[in-house]
């Protein structure tokens, strides 16, 4: 039986102890959400959930490691227990190290990152889905990069992104992946997107960011709030909708 008697709808961050995904967790509990807080180094997510408790926001922690069958079973188990699940933002992503060239990188170090950024989606996401095919207005958020996107990676006119072997590679998976999950839901009304931050500083990039964590969470707040019939299998940052 559901534990949520509050009429607000539930949201899980995966990753959101810090950075761009604590700044997910804090907007959509300012948009009337109650906000799991997934991490899964217990301490950092308990500095987290007291920090957005003593700021005011309804949130809960989530023990959550996206490379762990058994966490993500535990994680869904307990959200079940809370009242269910309406949005999920797919927002835990590793780089995987230095090098990045593929023909320095190591098979060991990609599938690292592919455990993370790929299939730790896929575990999260098939988990949480009975739940959020019951929500009213269901919603996935993937957190991808436009250093993924083929079209923006290879244009003639100032291609984007670093030479890299693995991160990049495995946000081009994931935008990939992002395009079946939505094809497969459509007709069960639950909105799968990604979208891409922009260069934000936090520590994936040595805090050498140009955006502030609170910026890059706000295309995500978007895409976690598109009214019911809105878009979905799309790709967006702050202007918009992005090839993929």
């Amino acid at each position: 039986m559901s534990t949520n008697t509050t009429n607000k709808k539930t949201a899980l961050v995966t990753g959101a102890n810090k950075g761009i995904g604590y700044e997910i967790a804090a907007g959509l509990s300012r948009l009337g959400f109650r906000v799991g807080v997934g991490a899964r180094d217990d301490v950092r997510r308990e500095q987290a959930v007291e920090k957005l408790l003593a700021d005011g926001h309804d949130v809960f922690g989530v023990a959550l490691d996206v490379t762990s069958d058994a966490s993500v079973a535990a994680a869904a188990a307990q959200l079940e227990e809370l009242g269910g699940l309406d949005v999920l933002v797919n927002n835990a992503g590793i780089t995987g190290g230095m090098p990045q060239e593929p023909s320095q990188v190591t098979a060991e170090q990609v599938l690292g990152v592919v455990d993370v950024n790929v299939l730790g989606v896929i575990r999260v996401t098939n988990a949480m889905l009975p739940m959020i095919r019951r929500s009213s207005s269901p919603r996935i958020v993937n957190v991808s990069s436009t250093v993924g996107s083929l079209g923006l990676q290879t244009a003639q006119d100032e291609p984007i992104g670093p030479i890299s072997g693995a991160y990049s590679p495995t946000k081009t998976y994931l935008n990939a992946l992002t395009v079946q999950y939505a094809k497969e839901l459509a007709g069960a009304g639950i909105l799968v997107n990604a979208g891409c931050p922009g260069y934000v500083a936090t520590d994936l990039n040595g805090f050498r960011g140009t955006r502030t964590p609170e910026q890059g969470a706000a295309v995500f707040l978007e895409l976690a709030t598109l009214p019911d019939g809105g878009p979905t299998g799309t790709f967006s940052d702050e202007n918009g909708v992005q090839p993929w």
